[in-house]
């Protein structure tokens, strides 16, 4: 190898290094608040698909883990008041546009929806993140609503014959969204003995 090669394969071999540092150092700095803030996120979530009103206990503090329908652990927050449990709330996942969508939701003892909210999504801005509270209110529909309420085969957009709008040149976004918020009631329904106590 020529000399001047030499010289040029020292200098790259410099920058990435050097690149490689800075990248180590960067990504040591910001772990930790990253996953605070992820954290913060979620407990700002969590409040509000487990209303105070439901509670006296901590829901972090009253956590069981069950695993979901593909065998993953789920962490379930349960709120209780007077000891009893009158409400849960677990992370649910859903197929977008942009990949997947994880959302937070929570349920009164009975099976009702205390709420949604999305946690993470890649969703197209002024199209299919409308799935969050800041852009719009259509997650809040969902609010209420129960795996009878509507019927099962009605838990589809309207563009699929069911009873929740679509967003205008967005269906897949919120076809995935009500997709796992059914699923989300379906694992209430076969797991609630376990969730809330009751026999």
């Amino acid at each position: 190898m020529k000399p001047r090669t030499w010289i040029h394969a020292a200098i790259l071999g410099s920058f990435c290094l050097g690149f490689g540092v800075v990248l180590a150092v960067t990504d040591r700095m910001t772990t930790d608040p990253i996953a605070e803030r992820a954290r913060e996120d979620k407990l700002n979530s969590l409040a509000q698909v487990l209303p105070e009103n439901l509670r006296d206990n901590n829901p972090v503090a009253d956590a069981l883990t069950l695993q979901d329908a593909h065998g993953r652990p789920l962490t379930i927050y349960r709120a209780r008041k007077g000891g009893k449990v009158t409400g849960a709330a677990w992370e649910i996942r859903g197929s977008g546009y942009a990949g997947e969508i994880r959302l937070m939701m929570g349920v009164d003892a009975g099976g009702r929806i205390l709420g949604v909210r999305a946690l993470a999504h890649k969703e197209t801005p002024g199209l299919g993140d409308r799935i969050g509270v800041k852009k719009g209110n259509w997650i809040l529909h969902f609010t209420g609503r129960s795996l009878d309420a509507p019927a099962p085969e009605r838990w589809k957009v309207k563009k699929d014959g069911g009873d929740f709008d679509q967003f205008a040149g967005a269906t897949i976004t919120p076809r995935g969204v009500v997709a796992a918020i059914r699923g989300g009631l379906e694992f209430f329904a076969e797991h609630k003995s376990e969730l809330t106590g009751a026999n």
